[in-house]
């Protein structure tokens, strides 16, 4: 398998020599004479594989190898070096290197090791992208529904996916926030670069600016190495700011000046980068009502919020509530090898119930029933009490069976989308195969 290979050596002809070897293979080289122009290429070039020497005039191989395993971990390392001992070649090795050579090496051997690295590469980019895939449209991750509440957001993120504007989602926690934003990103002309997620509420406040902007080596106590921040890293994607309202006061106006200047500076520098992202921001809390209160800055508000998604809690959409069952039950029942129905009072009771927790309180309660369930059906006992006891607690229709379920909502997608098949196996969150096979099933 041939790559994109660079060699990173300051003797010019061991440079020249190893290129021409590596090219007769196939590959496509490029060279740099030290540690810091091999970065530079680095940002700007997708690598398959990096061989440096060791010893190197000014910031050494072991440095080069040390952001490489921060900054692009996938990329497999070969160390080629004329002063190789025991213990530099352990230290390599453990730390991550994907092989060490003394010069002059055996180049049949450094071929090899080359192809292997280059495949190696080329298997982390599927498995990213499978990742990817997997977080864009499947499983856990899909969005379901058919309520009319979610047709408008599917409708919003169609229409807005591609463009540069600030997307503010608001809701209940639990209710799939993220999920938005990933499928704004994944569905979008940006679906191959970055999607960065901070979660502002789980990041301490003292921390919060590091993680953000970046910092140099030395900016403070314990900055040993210098570090990329998270705008920085979501250079020409997508940078999620989960829960935005808890950033502080002091952050929310070095945060305005980054989205307005498209430009961020490191801790301990004052040299502005330039960085080109879009920004997509989610809050629980009434960001209105924070201006009001002082703890949230109204100009920052209007930057974050040019096209605003609402998602509704589960209550507020209780006929979304069969096919996400549906869905959880066969994602778990697959994972723990079983094929598991509902009674009809489990059904009433899922329907019924007020869910708090949204979304995720309902996936946790799928998974605990089918975790427990021991025969071919999910009953009452197999659900925790609190949603147990609302079966018949609310006056909530005679539930019908997922079958009957599914066809409702595919009527009523082929209505809202007059027939139109790729549309609705969008909206439904399925493939066009499984719709026409769901379609000869249900005789429609």
């Amino acid at each position: 398998m041939q790559g994109l290979v660079l060699i990173v050596d300051d003797e010019p002809n061991a440079a020249r020599v190893l290129s021409a070897i590596l090219a007769g293979e196939g590959h496509t080289v490029l060279t740099a004479s030290d540690a810091s122009k091999a970065e530079h290429i680095l940002k700007s070039r997708d690598v398959d594989a990096i061989i440096t020497d060791l010893r190197m005039p000014g910031r050494d191989g072991m440095q080069l190898f040390e952001h490489v395993t921060e900054h692009l971990p996938d990329i497999p390392v070969i160390f080629l070096t004329a002063y190789g001992t025991v213990d530099s070649a352990v230290n390599a090795i453990t730390r991550g290197a994907f092989y060490y050579f003394i010069k002059p090496p055996d180049y049949v051997k450094l071929k090899s090791m080359v192809a292997r690295a280059v495949e190696q590469r080329a298997l982390k980019r599927e498995v990213a992208e499978l990742r990817k895939r997997v977080a864009a449209g499947s499983g856990a991750d899909r969005i379901i529904g058919v309520s009319p509440e979610m047709l408008k957001i599917f409708n919003t993120i169609e229409a807005v996916k591609d463009s540069m504007s600030s997307v503010l989602v608001s809701g209940e926690t639990g209710t799939g926030k993220e999920l938005i934003a990933r499928s704004l990103h994944y569905g979008s002309v940006r679906r191959d670069r970055p999607f960065v997620a901070v979660n502002c509420a789980a990041i301490p406040r003292e921390l919060m600016e590091s993680e953000l902007f970046g910092y140099e080596k030395g900016a403070f106590s314990g900055a040993s190495a210098r570090r990329i921040g998270r705008f920085e890293a979501a250079a020409d994607g997508t940078i999620f700011l989960d829960e935005i309202g808890e950033l502080e006061l002091s952050l929310q106006a070095k945060l305005l000046r980054v989205l307005q200047e498209k430009e961020v500076e490191r801790l301990g520098s004052n040299r502005k980068i330039k960085v080109n992202f879009r920004v997509i921001s989610s809050t629980n809390r009434d960001l209105m009502r924070e201006i009001a209160a002082g703890t949230f800055r109204e100009d920052l508000y209007y930057r974050l919020n040019v096209v605003q998604l609402n998602v509704p809690s589960l209550r507020e959409r209780r006929e979304d509530i069969p096919l996400l069952v549906s869905e959880f039950v066969k994602e778990f029942g697959l994972r723990e090898g079983k094929s598991l129905t509902l009674s009809d009072d489990v059904l009433r009771a899922l329907v019924g119930y007020e869910w708090p927790g949204n979304i995720r309180q309902l996936r946790n309660t799928i998974e605990r029933a089918v975790v427990l369930a021991r025969g071919s059906k999910i009953t009452l006992k197999h659900l925790p009490e609190e949603v147990a006891a609302g079966a018949g607690c609310r006056d909530v229709a005679e539930p019908r069976t997922l079958r009957e379920l599914e066809e409702e909502a595919i009527q009523s997608a082929l209505r809202e989308c007059r027939g139109n098949k790729s549309l609705v196996a969008k909206k439904l969150g399925i493939s066009r195969k499984t719709l026409y096979k769901r379609l000869e099933q249900l005789g429609l």
